[in-house]
């Protein structure tokens, strides 16, 4: 199956940007064109580090008597209609009958080489559109919405190693999150992050207690050595942050 690459570029083609600008989608734009079916990283959040290119992928059906070209599913907000990718990626038509196609493709983000605000964390609503090969084109709001996210991250230790049973365990730790701006990960103070322990030979982890993150993003509390297991740190996210877990650290319990 083949697919199409394009990428944003300010108006003229001066230069390639991460925001473009146009008119916001609201109905279809010019008419003549239908879409459904649309999804967008199959409804989860965009998560974006400071380094790696994320892709999500799209997907979608249109309806149209016209001969088209360029076909797309796009992120935008604000009055201005600020559009928010990299590059975009639509496969050719797969027919479903006549004048009726499907479509997969893919938004890239790759904060290592373009430049991404942090105030661009949150919700954004997702529209279609697609050009005509006779000219004009058709755009319109899908009334969905996509929250794009800072990715987190979380470390862990826990002493001593070994530990007599009955005795008291540390667990630290840090909680950081990708600052788009400065393409690092920085302190993310104030966070309320679960303990969690599995002992050895269990499958699945429990929250023992839940922890606030100081104003250095540093996690710090004591517990009970029971058994022998691992300890671990779990952030559950929000609205504009993706949720991490730490690696486990054992702990052997005499």
């Amino acid at each position: 199956m083949g697919k199409k690459l394009w990428r944003a570029v300010v108006a003229g083609g001066a230069a390639a940007v991460f925001t473009g600008v146009a008119a916001v989608p609201a109905g279809a734009a010019e008419g003549g064109a239908s879409f459904t079916r649309v999804q967008v990283n199959g409804g989860k959040p965009i998560v974006i580090g400071v380094s790696e290119e994320v892709a999500a992928p799209t997907s979608f059906r249109m309806a149209t008597t016209h001969k088209w070209k360029w076909p797309a599913v796009y992120l935008y907000r604000g009055s201005t209609g600020d559009r928010l990718w990299h590059a975009v990626e639509t496969s050719d038509c797969v027919k479903v009958s006549s004048g009726v196609c499907d479509f997969d493709g893919a938004m890239y983000f790759d904060p290592s080489v373009w430049d991404m605000r942090n105030s661009e964390a949150g919700a954004w609503k997702v529209a279609a559109e697609v050009y005509f090969e006779d000219g004009g084109g058709d755009t319109d709001d899908e009334g969905l919405t996509v929250h794009v996210k800072r990715n987190s991250r979380l470390t862990v230790n826990a002493s001593p190693e070994p530990v007599n049973q009955g005795s008291t365990v540390t667990v630290t730790g840090k909680v950081t999150r990708a600052n788009w701006e400065t393409r690092k990960y920085a302190s993310y103070e104030g966070r309320l992050v679960s303990l969690q322990f599995k002992p050895t030979g269990a499958t699945s982890y429990t929250t023992v207690k839940k922890v606030y993150a100081n104003g250095s993003g540093g996690l710090r509390t004591t517990v009970k050595a029971s058994k022998t297991g691992t300890w671990r740190w779990a952030y559950y996210g929000n609205t504009t942050t993706g949720p991490s877990t730490s690696a486990g650290d054992n702990v052997v319990v005499k």
